[in-house]
Order: C-alpha cells, then structure tokens, then sequence
C-alpha cells in the first residue's frame, strides 16, 4: 500500500481520541476507523498489529509535544536563567494541556506499559529519548539544573498535569503559578535570574 502520511496521521490522532476516551481496552482497529471516519479495515491497512497501532500512537503523541523549531530558536538567543527555564516548562505544560486527549493518551499508555512489555519497550524508549533532549537541551543553553533537577521537574509536570486532567486539587493555585513554585523550589540552590 502507497504511504499516506495525512491518513496515517488521521488515524494515529482518532487512535489517541479513542485511548483517551475508551482506556486501553477500547483501542482496537475498528473503533480506530469509526473516530476517524474511515472504512472498516483502515487502520488495520496502516497498523496491522495491535503493537504497530500503539507505536504509531506514540509517534503521533512525540509529534504533537515536540516544542515548535521558532520557538526553541528563540529560547536559545534567551539569558541562561530561571526565568527562561521557567519559560521552558510553561511552554511544555502548554503544549500538554492544549488538548487534553494527548495527556490522557499518554498516561493510559504507561498504564498498559505496567502490563505489557512491548508496550514498555516503545513508551520507555520514547520518554528516556524525551528527557535525555530536555537535559541536553538544558546544558547547551546554560540554564539552571542538572539530570537530577530535570528529572525531578519531568515527575513534578506528570503529577501536576494528572492532577489537572482527572479530580484537580482545590487549592486555587493556578497552573503558572504551579510551575513557578516548582521552578522555585527544584532549583532553589541554582543561581538566581
């Protein structure tokens, strides 16, 4: 079959919707094609395994969190500070939060990542190549905190977008402010913007 990016991005973002929606056990190939609208057997055409649809999945969601190339251009001509690392993590919590399908996608995964491992297998080596490109990232721009304070920040974001997606906390804390704090606090020994 000829490659159709559009139509495998179509399916692979109706494939995040329906994970979002319906959890693991309501991703199949057939609900894949019903989301995005396309004849019985489609997805199966593009993904033919289970394990094949789940990878393309993870791609789709690499995709769609990957910063936009003027953006981080722009951060790099930025001062090596908090304020701009801070920057950073807004922008990342952004791109999380503009639709919500993504996340819950994301975090359904790691849940079916805990029963299956070749689930594990794509989901972990996408999230150890997205952490070692933020800590990367951090070093060539000079900005505050090592491996540790990145890792601790990628734990903090993950429970801060949970907490958002599912049953928030009354605390009246807005989400800026959140990350602000979390800045604040993880890097309270690196030097000061």
């Amino acid at each position: 079959m000829a490659r159709n990016d559009g139509r495998r991005s179509t399916l692979a973002d109706a494939g995040i919707r329906v994970l979002a929606e319906s959890g693991a056990r309501g991703l199949t190939h057939r609900a894949v094609d019903a989301a995005a609208g396309t004849p019985r057997g489609t997805a199966s055409n593009y993904f033919p395994t289970r394990d094949e649809l789940i990878a393309a999945l993870v791609d789709r969601i690499s995709e769609r969190l990957t910063p936009d190339p003027a953006t981080v251009a722009a951060r790099s001509q930025q001062p090596a500070d908090r304020a701009t690392f801070t920057e950073y993590l807004r922008d990342l919590v952004g791109r999380l939060s503009t639709d919500p399908h993504v996340p819950i996608a994301l975090f359904e995964l790691r849940l079916e990542a805990s029963r299956r491992p070749a689930v594990a297998a794509v989901l972990g080596a996408w999230r150890q190549r997205a952490f070692e490109e933020d800590v990367a990232f951090n070093e060539r721009a000079g900005l505050p905190g090592g491996r540790t304070e990145i890792a601790l920040l990628h734990y903090a974001i993950d429970g801060l977008m949970l907490d958002r997606l599912t049953i928030p906390l009354e605390t009246g804390l807005p989400t800026d402010e959140a990350v602000n704090q979390l800045v604040a606090r993880l890097l309270a020994d690196s030097p000061a913007s």
